[in-house]
């Protein structure tokens, strides 16, 4: 593989909590507090705003991939020191950087949990388009232990079974990694050591494909959740219209009759 040396991202306090790495046409994003369990200060919420704006500029970069350091946790969300010490009420909007809400990528984003992802742990996991975690990764909505609101879960109602949701939001409780892959929630589960290498083997799965295409297909998904079906369907026939006038749209054919990979131009 070959990749960037990783940028370190975050704020004049905490410089280095968040790094961005390109390897191989792949963005990994990874969270850099492990002693705090990667919570979310303000050093981290600055440096993943970053990145995911260098991710969504970057031509060089397809699909990026969002970890933490260390083997204990992905996210343990707010930094409830520093928390505590602000007297945060009502967060603001943006507060945490979201994507699909106050943050826009347009590419695929994969979350690698390698661990615990509590709260906005789970946030994080939560609004990547894909997920692989370890067997062991523990996810849980913990604000109604501590009082906390969860707005940001609304659309879980579409990742999750009903009743499966009330029961994670009303109990604070921990759900395994291994009983969300069942579910539907996890895409893939992969040992410690294997955790990163699957989902890059994912995202490069992703990335090998035409990328007018992919960006499409995942607008016409997040799109077709908050339409009818007959919005829907409309709404996708606008949403290819672009894709199928590209050249990418006549390459791929024409690769395929000569027998070779497409030489993608997303154009």
């Amino acid at each position: 593989m070959t990749g960037t040396p990783a940028i370190p991202l975050g704020t004049h306090e905490e410089p280095d909590v968040v790094l961005y790495e390109l390897i191989d046409g792949i963005a990994v994003i990874r969270i850099n507090r492990p002693a705090q369990r990667n919570a979310l200060s303000r050093g981290v919420r600055e440096g993943l705003r970053e990145a995911w704006k260098r991710f969504d500029e970057d031509p060089a970069a397809s699909v990026a991939i969002l970890t933490g350091t260390g083997d204990r946790a992905f996210c343990a969300g707010m930094d409830l020191k520093e928390a505590s010490g602000t007297q945060l009420r009502i967060p603001p909007y943006g507060f945490i950087p979201t994507l699909g809400d106050d943050t826009s990528v347009r590419k695929p984003t994969i979350a690698a949990v390698n661990g615990v992802a509590i709260a906005g742990g789970w946030l994080l996991a939560q609004m990547c388009d894909l997920c692989v975690a370890t067997p062991e990764a523990m996810f849980a909505i913990s604000e109604a232990k501590v009082g906390r609101g969860t707005p940001w879960a609304a659309p879980l109602v579409h990742m999750l079974p009903q009743r499966i949701c009330m029961e994670l939001l009303l109990t604070g409780d921990a759900m395994s990694a291994t009983r969300l892959h069942e579910l539907g929630y996890v895409n893939r589960l992969a040992a410690g050591p294997d955790l990163i290498p699957a989902a890059m083997e994912l995202a490069h799965r992703i990335a090998d494909n035409a990328p007018l295409t992919v960006r499409a297909c995942r607008a016409l998904v997040y799109q077709s959740t908050e339409m009818g079906r007959t919005a829907a369907l409309q709404a996708g026939h606008r949403l290819f219209d672009h894709v199928y006038l590209s050249e990418d749209a006549q390459e791929g054919p024409r690769a395929f009759q000569e027998k070779r990979r497409p030489a993608w131009k997303a154009s």
